[in-house]
């Protein structure tokens, strides 16, 4: 298995990581994004992909008609959009990796017409943060090729792993592992800033602290915050797909729903301005205090 072009669906946060880390890895890079099409954003974007020295395309299928490896890096509810839209125009053999965050049951529909096509899908299951780690993140990789592409891309630098040739195991560690770290975002943020509103955040946090030594609650606060307000319509996206995944093993999603519904509410808070002028790296009793101000403004 030999890659001469990829081909980037998603010019955001982790599309950009990810071209930069592999670009010099193949002979060319193509990036689409739909904020190309955007009127407001589009010049600055292909701007930033050609002084990264990437190739900015009009359209999926101009992507997909010259790319062996097309990687797809776009919002959860975007995961099938993104395979309906790439499977008529991919290569004969071409492989499509997906790094979405989606459930068993859309990786398999996504997979269903990536195959049809005469391409190759594997799922995968990005299994922590990007930023810290680039193109260095955990993944766990599924479907009938993903032994040979893990291979290629560890040979790349990248820290990739094969769990299974059946489709949507690795999707399914990924959305179990989301509904615990995305619920614990969510109840730091409600506990958190609950607490603040109470003025009581110096009583609740040492008892933490003292339950779970381990943990710099103060710390991990904050990193939480910054995290869900940034990224909290992402995040939101996520927590529905783990939401179908609980439903698809048969379960009724309450927790999962749930963290869905706290991170679209910060998410909404953002988009309304709440947040505006604060660093990444404010504290999070400063996240805090803006939320408590923001539902003091609306009463």
């Amino acid at each position: 298995m030999k890659f001469q072009h990829i081909g980037m669906i998603g010019y955001g946060e982790v599309g950009k990581i990810f071209t930069a880390g592999l670009k010099d890895r193949v002979s060319a890079t193509s990036v689409w994004d739909l904020k190309f099409d955007a009127p407001a954003l589009k010049d600055a974007q292909k701007a930033h992909a050609a002084q990264a020295g990437l190739a900015a395309c009009q359209s999926v299928a101009g992507l997909c008609a010259s790319a062996d490896l097309v990687i797809s890096a776009v919002t959860a509810s975007n995961t099938l959009a993104v395979a309906q839209a790439a499977a008529p125009h991919m290569r004969s053999g071409a492989v499509f990796l997906d790094l979405n965050s989606a459930s068993p049951g859309t990786k398999q529909l996504a997979a269903g017409l990536i195959d049809e096509a005469g391409a190759r899908y594997v799922e995968a299951g990005v299994m922590t943060s990007v930023p810290p780690y680039g193109i260095r993140v955990p993944m766990l990789l599924g479907g009938a090729c993903a032994a040979d592409l893990a291979g290629v891309l560890n040979a790349w630098g990248m820290n990739s792993r094969a769990v299974s040739d059946q489709l949507g195991v690795a999707s399914a560690i990924k959305m179990c592992r989301s509904v615990m770290i995305k619920g614990l975002e969510a109840l730091v943020i409600e506990s958190y800033a609950t607490a603040r509103a109470y003025g009581v955040e110096e009583h609740v946090l040492p008892t933490l602290q003292e339950t779970f030594p381990s943990i710099d609650w103060e710390k991990q606060g904050a990193y939480f915050f910054s995290r869900v307000v940034q990224h909290g319509q992402r995040r939101a996206e996520e927590m529905r797909e783990a939401s179908n995944t609980v439903s698809e093993a048969g379960f009724e999603p309450f927790m999962a729903q749930a963290i869905a519904d706290k991170q679209q509410w910060v998410a909404d808070q953002a988009r309304a301005g709440a947040f505006t002028g604060m660093e990444k790296e404010a504290r999070w009793q400063d996240f805090a205090d803006r939320l408590i101000a923001s539902s003091l403004s609306r009463e």
